[in-house]
């Protein structure tokens, strides 16, 4: 059916459950983005029977037209009413029933339950009369039709909008070349077929190796026809609504007011019976129909028959919205936003003023007659069954869905309470106090308010403890743990504020907090309170988090018991459920950064541990206690194994002894040796409140205590020792290549190392005898150590700024940050001396700290003696800068790459154009370059775990060789993917980036095509354009494209993929060899020799400079340089790089290896060419004749030796190592 061709173009999957869920309003209708997700909501691998059992009918449209469509027994009624309202015919009806011979179809029934249903059966489509609802949905859906091709949504950062650009930058559909080979429309074309003349390959000048233009326009490349259509000059709600009471008896619904193109202004009453023109103006309201009258079920066929450029410019909007890639239509899970953005005229838009200004009933926040209950919903869905596989599917898809709509809401909440929408529940307090409720969330600033962290750093240790909290009910929540409930938690951090957002437990709000808590301890440990029911459930928890079960002393001097940190508190709500909160002690404590260690750290690597901290929250990763407890348990074996092996020994002079009892006594020194919680198991366990400076400690807790003590001071050490020179060593060995700050941070994390070493690694590096293949790794963890001091600077700065100065304060706040401009001077908005006049009146929110233009005063000489003293507090390292310039001479940083990072760390969004910082003479923005300010949200990640051990899987079998059954384990993880995240997921850009490069080594190109380009499009729409994921997978695409002929597209991609890396990193780093070197074989096929070389050349440096003079990656580029001088019959040149490529190989490689074998033969060619040229000029001056030029071979290399290239360089094959 229409419906399963979209879907197998999307590559997704369709499943009853999660349509009902994703695509359906209460009343069974849904809006364009939401079946925008079902039209497409396929898999890629449908199960063999289902594939058997489609059949074909028949969709009769009103008015008689007639639409084939293929469906599956086991879809729903509700799918083909989706689909209906997505195809080109249809689109524009949302108020109709399914009819089969004269019975209503109930929309969540089944087809196989439609009895009589069979090939060639007829459904009808029958209209139904409207409600106040269905007119305000199909008005919606109007707008969404209307608005399909418009990206302002996706710049606003509203209704999970988000940019793709690869269609642009391709200029159509990646596959159609090969989508069409065979049904005659269009057949596959060699760039050979394709005339290499008509190739234009040029790049823009600053693609260029070498070029120090950074431009920003080309970030979003629009194509000529990418302005859509414009249909109506506007659609509003008429001023006449709502209809009055006599009208209503008429079936008055509502009003619209239209004005065409044409520049006629209508009135048309939306009725229950349809849309009709009535004859209000503007100043007169008359409801009667106009004449003539036009009577029609939707709004679309009554617009076509009084608009001519309405027809034409509506149909024309269909054709390109339908031609789009399905994905780019489907809003993803979590919104993504965009720090830069064109500027864009604001036209009018009824449906984003209702929902700016009204409660958008029935559509998302609320359920028909009621709020949606957020903590009930969360819950809820945690209790749903979980013993079958489908249990377990259902229920992994319902929580993923009720927490990407509760980070929705709350991401909502958050920017109304911040921009002064929402009233406090506590309105008299300090601003800095207040509370609020919204939409059922309950939302509290990250300010130390009751001097609750007073002694532990203040307002800092109330900003992080926010997401350390949220850090701990994300390991709960992973655990899943029957019977503990943890809250849905969202923490944002916008226009300087943090703000955490959390579900409402209930009954909370009626009682004191004094007499809700049951366990743990509302004052750090003064008074402490426990329960054997939360003893019970956390205990479960205890091991897998390490957790070491320990007593303290109450305020009566008894011991209690405690199984979790003390400030973790256990409320039983009203529901009868057990929540705990306040988890943001989950993980051990880092004595690396706390006053109260005074453990030794190994002098070689001291760096000066410990040292103070501006908070005493500082814990370690949960990644570094694995590895800590993986590194003690290699210890414990090899105790062991020592002792039993000497043991061993005396057993031969004893026989007496025991061997059992010899066993045991070694199982129990080697734990006590390695510091085991128990002395006949390994077993490693935390003490969280080990130093807490409240906490009293009972006598026999001493000795367990003073072990927890040594066992944090040696995973401390261990931090130091084996993990930051572990991370150093990967980055040497290029087992990871950070491109910026987000992968930088991914990379140390994953090695358990906390943000504030940065200042550590530096240091470490900068001490290396040979710190030049460290470079990169250098500038980029100096960057973010700058970045993110800044951006602490900015929390403040930020926080005295009134709403009507933000984006002067803002563009003041990056002149000084990264202008060369000495005396940027801040503007003052137009009312502000009135404001001042005006003294006694208090000024409307934010949270103002004192003065509201203080920062008026700040200069770019105060601003960077501020960075420096933050870098220094923060990171412990001494930046020895005092302006942007020095900066960047000091280290070789790009300012654009500076401003990239600061904006999207601190949800600013910029002007689209192009920035002079290095100007003297004016500053680099102006307020009019600030476009708005977004959330930074921070929230926790349901995984789909079937569908992730199903990938592991299939990776370890493609790893061993099974790539047949790789791919068959792939199509099962895609499809469980689906289930749970819908159709755009990272996750399932992944699977499908995987699935696409062994579809492309066992030969099928068309596949790996359509596969990686719908990873393509996944990664920019949920990770964003500028990702470096987007990167590694828009060369992938390319090396597909080349492999299928399309050689233009695969150079335009492989550019986009360099202009990215430049502006991400700079020129002067590693990944930048590899796509210089794809670059220059895809020229060399096209011929373009010279320009090849440029870039081949550039790639030669860079992998001298990184890997080493004598490596495979350097012994490859001088082999690729030679083809090409060799193509040029350059035979001297290209035999001293061959030349080279040789003397690597078999020093690397040894004699006999396949590759120094290649490299010998081809010398020997290129040697033999040489002297045949030689000779045949010798004779050419000798004789003048040019008979002789046939001894002479230039052949360019084939398509299949370029692509042999291609894969070596991107990894789809690999030189062994012998």
């Amino acid at each position: 059916m229409v419906s399963e061709i979209e879907a197998q173009a999307a590559g997704v999957s369709t499943n009853a459950e999660t349509n009902k869920e994703r695509a359906m309003d209460s009343t069974g209708q849904a809006t364009t983005s939401e079946t925008d997700e079902n039209a497409v909501s396929k898999v890629t691998a449908e199960d063999e029977q289902s594939c058997q059992d489609v059949f074909d009918v028949k969709i009769q449209l009103p008015g008689g037209d007639i639409v084939d469509m293929q469906v599956s027994p086991k879809e729903l009624i509700q799918e083909i009413i989706q689909v209906l309202m997505e195809h080109e015919d249809s689109c524009h009806r949302t108020c109709f029933s399914l009819q089969f011979e004269g019975n209503v179809l109930d929309n969540f029934s089944e087809l196989r339950t439609v009895e009589g249903l069979k090939e060639g059966s007829v459904l009808k489509v029958v209209e139904e009369p409207y409600t106040i609802r269905e007119a305000r949905i199909h008005i919606r859906h109007f707008r969404d039709l209307l608005k399909s091709l418009d990206l302002t949504d996706a710049y606003n950062g509203v209704d999970c909008s988000s940019l793709s650009f690869l269609n642009n930058i391709s200029e159509g559909d990646i596959g159609d070349s090969l989508a069409h080979e065979n049904n005659g429309k269009k057949k596959k074309r060699s760039s050979t077929e394709q005339g290499l003349e008509a190739i234009d390959c040029s790049p823009p000048d600053y693609i260029l190796p070498g070029s120090m233009e950074r431009p920003l326009q080309p970030l979003q490349p629009f194509t000529v026809d990418s302005k859509p259509p414009q249909c109506l000059k506007s659609l509003m709600m008429s001023g006449w609504n709502p209809p009055p009471g006599n009208r209503k008896m008429h079936g008055d619904l509502m009003y619209l007011s239209v004005i065409t193109m044409e520049d006629h202004h209508i009135n048309i009453t939306a009725s229950n019976r349809g849309f009709y023109i009535n004859q209000s103006t503007a100043e007169v309201f008359n409801p009667k129909p106009a004449s003539p009258s036009h009577l029609c079920h939707s709004i679309v066929e009554l617009l076509n028959q009084v608009s001519p450029a309405f027809k034409k410019n509506f149909a024309t909007l269909q054709k390109k919205r339908v031609n789009r890639h399905p994905l780019e239509r489907i809003a993803t899970p979590y919104q993504v936003y965009s720090w830069v953005a064109p500027s864009s005229n604001h036209n009018i838009d009824c449906v984003r003023a209702e929902d700016a200004y009204n409660s958008r009933l029935g559509y998302e926040e609320h359920i028909p007659g009621q709020t949606r209950d957020w903590n009930e919903e969360l819950q809820t869905t945690r209790e749903l069954p979980r013993e079958l596989p489908t249990d377990q599917l259902l229920r992994q898809r319902a929580n993923f869905k009720i927490n990407s709509d509760f980070v929705g809401a709350s991401t909502r909440g958050a920017m109304a309470v911040i921009d002064g929408n929402v009233m406090a529940i506590n309105p008299g307090e300090e601003t800095k106090m207040q509370m609020f409720i919204w939409n059922n969330i309950f939302f509290s600033f990250g300010f130390d308010v009751r001097d609750h962290y007073k002694d532990l750093g203040g307002d800092y240790a109330a900003h992080v403890a926010a997401s350390h909290d949220l850090k701990g009910v994300q390991a709960y929540s992973d655990l899943d743990i029957e019977e503990l409930y943890v809250l849905g938690t969202v923490v944002l951090d916008y226009r300087g504020y943090r703000v955490t957002a959390q579900s409402i437990i209930p009954g909370i709000l009626d009682r004191k907090e004094d007499q809700s808590v049951v366990y743990g301890s509302i004052d750090f440990g003064k008074t402490v309170s426990t329960s054997l029911k939360y003893l019970t459930l956390l205990q479960k928890s205890s091991k897998p988090l390490k957790i070491m079960r320990h007593m303290v002393l109450d305020e009566k001097d008894e011991e209690v018991m405690l199984c979790s940190s003390v400030e973790c508190k256990g409320i039983v709500g009203n529901d009868g459920r057990h929540y705990i909160l306040d988890l943001l002690r989950t993980f051990p404590p880092d004595v690396n950064f706390h006053p109260l260690y005074e453990g030794d750290t190994p002098r070689k690597c001291s760096h000066r541990f410990p040292k103070p901290y501006r908070h005493q929250l500082c814990s370690l990763r949960p990644e570094l206690i694995e590895f800590f407890i993986q590194h003690k348990y290699a210890q414990f074996m090899k105790i062991v194994m020592d002792k039993t092996k000497s043991a061993g020994s005396k057993v031969n002079e004893d026989a007496a002894n025991d061997d059992e009892q010899q066993g045991v006594d070694v199982i129990r020194e080697a734990c006590r040796e390695v510091g085991s919680v128990l002395d006949y198991v390994f077993d490693m366990r935390f003490n969280s409140d080990v130093y807490s400076s409240v906490l009293r400690f009972p006598e026999s807790q001493y000795q367990a205590n003073q072990l927890q003590k040594r066992l944090l001071g040696e995973a401390a050490s261990f931090t130091l020792t084996v993990q930051i020179p572990t991370f150093i060593k990967s980055c040497l060995n290029h087992i990871i290549v950070p491109m910026d700050g987000k992968t930088l941070t991914e990379a140390i994390h994953a090695h358990g190392i906390n943000v504030r070493y940065l200042g550590t690694i530096a240091e470490t590096i900068a001490e290396l005898d040979d710190r030049q293949p460290l470079d990169y790794i250098y500038r980029i963890v100096i960057m973010e150590i700058v970045t993110r001091s800044t951006k602490l600077i900015l929390r403040n700065y930020l926080q005295g700024v009134e709403m009507s100065a933000l984006s002067a304060a803002v563009s003041h706040f990056l002149n000084c940050f990264l202008s060369s401009y000495p005396n940027p001077v801040a503007h003052l908005p137009p009312d502000e001396l009135l404001s001042r006049k005006r003294k006694g009146k208090r000024k409307i929110r934010p949270l103002e700290n004192g003065d509201s233009t203080a920062w008026t005063t700040m200069t770019p000489a105060d601003l960077w003696k501020q960075i420096v003293q933050k870098t220094k507090e923060s990171f412990d390292f001494t930046l020895p800068c005092d302006s942007v310039d020095q900066l960047v001479e000091n280290f070789h940083l790009q300012k654009v790459s500076l401003l990239r990072e600061f904006c999207v760390k601190t949800g600013i969004q910029i002007l689209l154009r192009e920035y002079n910082f290095e100007s003297r003479h004016k500053p680099a923005l102006t307020e009019e370059d600030i476009l708005n300010m977004f959330p930074v949200v921070k929230h926790i990640n349901i995984k789909a775990k079937v569908a992730n051990e199903l990938l592991s899987k299939a990776q370890i079998t493609i790893q061993q060789g099974g790539l047949k059954e790789g791919v068959v384990l792939l199509n099962e993880a895609l499809v469980q993917f689906n289930s749970v995240y819908g159709a755009v997921h990272p996750e399932i850009a992944l699977c499908l980036r995987l699935l696409a490069r062994i579809k492309f080594i066992l030969g099928d190109i068309a596949e790996a095509l359509d596969n990686q380009q719908k990873a393509v499009i996944m990664i920019e729409r949920t990770l964003g354009y500028d990702n470096s994921n987007t990167v590694q997978d828009y060369v992938l695409l390319s090396l597909y494209c080349f492999a299928s002929g399309q050689l233009p597209v695969a150079l335009k991609l492989l550019y986009r993929a360099r202009y990215l890396m430049l502006l991400i990193a700079g020129e002067d780093h590693p990944t930048m060899a590899t796509l210089d070197s794809n670059i220059g074989i895809v020229l060399q096929a096209v011929l373009e020799c010279d320009l090849s070389l440029r870039f081949l050349e550039n790639a030669l440096a860079i992998n001298k400079k990184y890997y080493g003079s004598k490596s495979l990656d350097v012994a490859l580029s001088h082999h690729l340089i030679a083809l090409v001088h060799t193509t040029k019959a350059e035979f001297r040149t290209a035999m001293q790089h061959e030349k080279e490529t040789y003397t690597i190989y078999k020093l690397l490689l040894g004699d006999s290896h396949e590759r120094t074998k290649e490299s010998s033969t081809f010398l020997k060619h290129v040697t033999q060419q040489a002297v045949n040229l030689q000779r045949t000029m010798n004779e050419i001056y000798k004789n003048g004749s040019l008979a002789s030029l046939s001894h002479v071979q230039i052949v360019p290399p084939g398509v299949d030796t370029l692509l042999q290239h291609l894969n070596l360089l991107n990894g789809i094959i690999r030189i062994n190592l012998r």
